[in-house]
C-alpha cells in the first residue's frame, strides 16, 4: 500500500512539473480591471502527437479501427467524435473550470458574450491523446497560445501566453476515452490561467 502511495505521488509530482507557461507578448497586468472575455477557439493546423498533420494522425487511427472492425464504420465514428468533441467536451470544461474561480462571476469568459470589450482566443497547437489500457496509462497533454485583445481592435494585444504540455486525466484512472482526458486537459488549461489572472492582474 506505501509502495502504491509512493508510485501515485511521484506520477502527480512528475505531471505538475511536466507544464509549463512562456508569455510571448504584452503582460499578464494589462488584464487588471477585465471582468468579461469573449471565448474564441482555434483549432487550425493542430499537431498531434508523432505525426506531422492532424489528418495524418486520423487517418492511421481510422485505419486502425476498420481493420479491426472492417465494415462497421468504428473509423468514422472515431472521425466525428474527434471534432465534435471540441464544442462538446473541451470548450464547456474550458469555461466552466474558468469561471468557478471567481466569485459570484467577478471575471467570466463565454462564446458570443457580445457584452464583453476583450477577447479571449484559445489557439490550440499540439495534442497528445494520451491512453488508458488499464494496466498503463499515460494522461493527455494540450499545448495552447492564450492570447487577449480588444474585440474592436483585434491587433492591440494586451497579453499572450504559451501552455506547453498541460496534463488531462480523470481521478483513479477513470479516463478510458480519448475526448474525456482531452477536455480534463482543457480544464487544467483554464484553470492555470484563472488562478495566474487573479494572483497577478491587479
Amino acid at each position: 500500500m506505501k509502495k502504491l502511495l509512493f508510485v501515485a505521488i511521484i506520477m502527480a509530482t512528475t505531471v505538475v512539473f511536466a507544464q509549463k507557461r512562456k508569455d510571448q507578448e504584452g503582460s499578464i497586468k494589462n488584464l487588471k480591471g477585465i471582468t468579461e472575455y469573449n471565448l474564441v477557439f482555434d483549432y487550425e493546423n493542430i499537431k498531434v502527437h508523432k505525426f506531422d498533420t492532424e489528418e495524418e494522425f486520423l487517418k492511421d487511427k481510422m485505419e486502425k479501427r476498420e481493420k479491426k472492425n472492417p465494415g462497421e464504420g468504428k473509423g468514422e465514428e472515431f472521425k466525428k467524435s474527434w471534432f465534435a468533441d471540441r464544442e462538446e467536451r473541451y470548450e464547456p470544461k474550458f469555461i466552466e473550470s474558468f469561471n468557478k474561480r471567481f466569485d459570484e462571476g467577478a471575471v467570466k469568459v463565454g462564446k458570443d458574450l457580445t457584452s464583453a470589450t476583450h477577447t479571449m482566443k484559445v489557439k490550440t497547437t499540439w495534442i497528445y491523446p494520451g491512453y488508458n489500457v488499464g494496466v498503463s496509462r499515460q494522461p493527455a497533454k494540450v499545448n495552447a497560445t492564450i492570447t487577449v485583445y480588444e474585440t474592436a481592435n483585434p491587433d492591440k494585444i494586451l497579453y499572450s501566453t504559451n501552455y506547453i504540455k498541460v496534463p488531462g486525466g480523470g481521478a483513479f484512472g477513470n479516463d478510458y476515452n480519448t475526448g474525456y482526458r482531452i477536455s480534463e486537459g482543457y480544464a487544467k488549461l483554464s484553470k492555470e490561467l484563472a488562478k495566474y489572472i487573479k494572483k497577478k492582474a491587479k
